[in-house]
């Protein structure tokens, strides 16, 4: 499978949450690191969307879409800081 990194993935997730959020910040559940969206490592070529943590590979996000419905799961967060906004975590 090709990485990407999260500007890859730029209008999946401007559709799912509404806005531009690669600059958001994101912190690990895994290790703890902290990022913006757009360093994640993606991987397209899964059944959906799979971003995992540029430090330790653990899973950040899965992105699946279902009949036209996103299915949306950010559990590999701890913390998600979308700009403008208040802390998710």
């Amino acid at each position: 499978m090709a990485m990407l990194d999260g500007n890859a993935i730029a209008g999946t997730l401007r559709t799912v949450f509404g806005d531009e959020v690669t600059a958001a910040d994101g912190t690990c559940a895994h290790c703890g690191a902290t990022g913006p969206l757009a360093e994640v490592h993606v991987y397209v070529d899964a059944p959906g969307i799979v971003g995992r943590c540029s430090h330790c590979e653990g899973v950040l996000m899965v992105i699946v879409d279902k009949r036209g419905v996103s299915c949306v799961d950010v559990s590999g967060f701890s913390a998600l800081s979308l700009p403008g906004t208040v802390t998710l975590g």
